[in-house]
């Protein structure tokens, strides 16, 4: 496929409402929503696509009931029991953008372990966007690089007033999607299902330049084909990064 992107971020909406629709419990929506993100992972693995970003869990999350984020955790650790045989099987490498330390000991321990046994695999790397927040990330690596700037002008001359300032660069190097990561290159495209039409948080640094694609169809229900659609009319699109056609 020509203009395949690169890298394909998805914000995976309408769980609930997809639940809410069949008058099941919320967690039923997220199992659905699960076994949805399986195919697209599989199908973008396939097409040749190098990196999949899916905002999994925000740090607004936290403000659901304890019933829903305990069964969305819960999922976590069945669909790693479940898919890493697979993923590796795939050669797909796993990571993780944010700070998922905070997360029950059992899902953590479940990343923990998918991310070492993925470490090595050099095919599409898949980022799943956990207790993220695109606000906290920025501050967290401001606040990296001014305290690396701060150390390093006190052991150099004690005068913290010779920082130099900081640049595009050096805060493109301490997000998640930097070196800790493997320096991911910023989304081509964005995909958000259910209708609705806002980043929430996601990803806004890397987004500037991002293409995007809005389908009313809820997560559960987004299947393979509609994700190759997607990408075939993103193929159709002329990128032009702030400039204009000659």
């Amino acid at each position: 496929m020509e203009n395949l992107p690169v890298h394909v971020a998805i914000i995976m909406d309408g769980n609930g409402r997809w639940a809410k629709k069949k008058k099941l419990p919320r967690v039923a929506g997220h199992n659905a929503g699960m076994l949805a993100m399986k195919e697209i992972v599989r199908c973008a693995s396939d097409m040749g696509i190098k990196y999949l970003t899916v905002y999994a869990f925000s740090t607004e999350n936290w403000k659901r009931s304890m019933e829903e984020v305990s069964g969305i955790f819960g999922l976590l650790v069945k669909y790693v029991a479940s898919e890493l045989e697979e993923l590796s099987k795939e050669n797909v490498r796993v990571k993780v953008f944010g700070d998922y330390s905070a997360i029950p000991e059992a899902a953590k321990e479940s990343l923990d372990r998918t991310l070492m046994e993925t470490e090595s695999n050099t095919g599409m790397q898949f980022n799943i966007a956990l207790n993220y927040g695109s606000r906290a990330e920025i501050l967290r690596a401001v606040n990296t690089i001014m305290a690396e700037r701060i150390g390093e002008a006190m052991n150099s001359n004690g005068d913290a007033g010779s920082i130099n300032p900081i640049t595009e660069e050096d805060i493109s190097k301490y997000l998640y999607s930097g070196e800790e990561n493997g320096n991911v290159p910023d989304p081509d495209l964005v995909i958000r299902t259910s209708g609705e039409e806002r980043i929430s948080n996601f990803l806004l640094w890397q987004i500037a330049y991002s293409e995007f694609a809005f389908t009313d169809t809820l997560w559960p229900d987004f299947t393979p084909a509609e994700f190759k659609e997607i990408i075939e009319n993103y193929g159709s699109r002329e990128r032009r990064f702030g400039g204009r056609n000659k």
